[in-house]
């Protein structure tokens, strides 16, 4: 997989952009953009490397990974995926919150509800749906062959914040466990702030290591 990530909008959320080498098949998770310089960087790289994306994937559904969703959807007809436990945070209320939090746009209704072990198919690449709760009841990572996209849960040197409506420590140091669980090898790409790698992290994170 070829890996392309922009921090954007105002919380500087992590953009991925996730490419299958051979076939140029792509999916995008989490854009937290609603200006239009990001969006046309996304598009001019997207343009530049001849890019065919298939799907917007939302590791979860707070509206600074989740307000670039129309415009992308509008842009290439693709669909959006989030996990079932946080779909209520799209469309309508999702729009609520977003304008409580500044954001000029909002994401519609997700089209295709996600699961724990779901596979993710694009080109020759695979991700697995691993249901990480706790930073929101929907949360989700997204596992590769060496790598994981971690969302909000995991992060260099910390965690998600767990005080927000639908946050649960509990569920948070239960998904931090299935993490542990991962090669020390896995590069992991947070929803904010530097990648690191699972073994690093059950190093040097205090809270990885309170589990």
């Amino acid at each position: 997989m070829i890996i392309k990530t922009l921090a954007v909008g105002m919380f500087q959320t992590n953009c991925h952009t996730i490419s299958c080498q051979n076939t140029q098949e792509s999916i995008i998770i989490d854009p937290g953009f609603d200006d239009q310089y990001t969006t046309q960087n996304i598009i001019d790289f997207i343009d530049k490397n001849a890019l065919r994306i298939k799907l917007i994937i939302n590791t979860h559904g707070h509206p600074d990974h989740t307000c670039g969703n129309n415009i992308l959807k509008e842009r290439f007809n693709i669909p959006i995926l989030i996990h079932k436990n946080d779909a209520h945070l799209l469309g309508e209320t999702g729009k609520k919150i977003a304008e409580t939090f500044g954001f000029k746009t909002y994401s519609p209704p997700a089209d295709k509800l996600l699961e724990d072990g779901n596979l993710i198919k694009f080109g020759k690449a695979t991700l697995k749906v691993l249901h990480t709760p706790g930073h929101s009841r929907g949360s989700t990572s997204l596992v590769g062959e060496n790598e994981v996209f971690t969302g909000d849960t995991l992060f260099a040197g910390s965690i998600g914040r767990t005080d927000f409506p639908e946050s649960s420590n509990l569920q948070m140091q239960q998904s931090l466990q299935k993490l542990k669980a991962l090669p020390n090898r896995f590069t992991v790409y947070p929803g904010h702030g530097p990648a690191t790698t699972i073994g690093e992290e059950k190093r040097s994170n205090p809270f990885m290591q309170t589990t």
